[in-house]
């Protein structure tokens, strides 16, 4: 059976709406804004692929393709045409050069290949983490080094980022030998090369090989960017926008629940000061009877200890909730 035709929803009384109907009117309203499905995604492959698929599902943009090594992708979703998974240390340069609308990378990419494109922000997610990734120098853990500046002139570095390793040596006035590493770079020292500068989460690798860091370069996070050219046109800005708002509202929602109860007047003001919340809690008089119901946002991590005490304090009814997004 086809689909019944797309008809201004908000003409028709409240009874008459019909929850599909107006899902179906909102996804035609989409395509006919553009005229087609307007953005090339570009998403990383590796260490970031299993994160970023799972964002992407969280924010109801689920990404379809025959198998775990396919390199091309589907959305179902009226805003993009394409996708494709690559490696993200190539996604900048393809995204400047227009190869595609809009991508996630890292900032430490970014840096590396200077290229020319449109931050939409940062999206506070790593492989393991929540936590940037931090682009490290470090040494062997037993040098008797503790600062740049205390390498000497021509000292061997070791990295996959040789521009940026450049940039920063030449910035201490310190002559290195940067040399291009194409993986294991942490095993180089100390017969290879004196240092190292690699890209670190928790610091745990670099521990376990027996280095330990003696300067930061730069911290990264994941980010979502777009061509500039794209990025200047109405529609597909506009699209962008969009997408971007999903991702953020997954990723604001991450670690925190709702906590809803009910409570009678007398101790109102008691559960109001325990109860944390992104604003302020949300209080309705309750029907028919002497209480309120109140609700708010709380971190997740708080809420062995939040509701006993709300319970204490003279709360009934509480419930905990997941949340999906949260967008401000």
């Amino acid at each position: 059976m086809s689909p019944a035709p797309c008809v201004d929803v908000a003409k028709l009384p409240l009874r008459a709406r019909k929850v599909p109907d107006v899902i179906n009117c909102l996804a035609l309203s989409e395509v006919g804004r553009y005229g087609r499905r307007v953005l090339k995604l570009v998403l990383p492959k590796g260490s970031l692929e299993k994160a970023t698929l799972e964002l992407f599902a969280a924010a109801d943009l689920q990404v379809s393709r025959s198998s775990e090594v396919d390199y091309k992708a589907t959305i179902d979703d009226p805003r993009i045409e394409s996708v494709r998974i690559l490696r993200p240390q190539e996604i900048p340069i393809y995204v400047a050069e227009g190869r595609f609308d809009l991508g996630i990378t890292g900032r430490d990419w970014i840096e590396e290949t200077a290229s020319d494109v449109v931050s939409l922000g940062e999206l506070q997610y790593s492989k393991a983490t929540s936590r940037p990734i931090r682009m490290v120098v470090a040494v062997a853990g037993d040098s008797s080094v503790d600062r740049v500046e205390d390498l000497a002139p021509g000292v061997r570095v070791s990295t996959e980022y040789p521009e940026v390793t450049r940039k920063f040596f030449a910035s201490r006035g310190i002559d290195a030998d940067v040399r291009l590493s194409y993986g294991a770079t942490e095993a180089k020292i100390p017969d290879i090369v004196d240092c190292i500068v690699e890209i670190t989460e928790t610091g745990r690798a670099l521990r376990a090989s027996g280095l330990k860091v003696i300067d930061q370069i730069l911290q990264s996070y994941t980010e979502l960017v777009a061509n500039p050219t794209a990025h200047g046109e109405p529609d597909k800005a506009h699209a962008m926008a969009q997408v971007h708002t999903l991702l953020q509202g997954v990723l604001e929602a991450r670690g925190k629940v709702l906590v809803k109860l009910n409570v009678g007047e007398a101790d109102l003001d008691r559960v109001i000061e325990l109860m944390p919340s992104m604003k302020a809690p949300t209080v309705s008089k309750l029907h028919g009877v002497d209480g309120y119901a109140v609700e708010g946002v709380v971190a997740k991590r708080e809420i062995n200890v939040l509701i006993p005490a709300l319970k204490d304090a003279g709360a009934s009814d509480i419930i905990e909730l997941p949340l999906a997004k949260i967008v401000h």
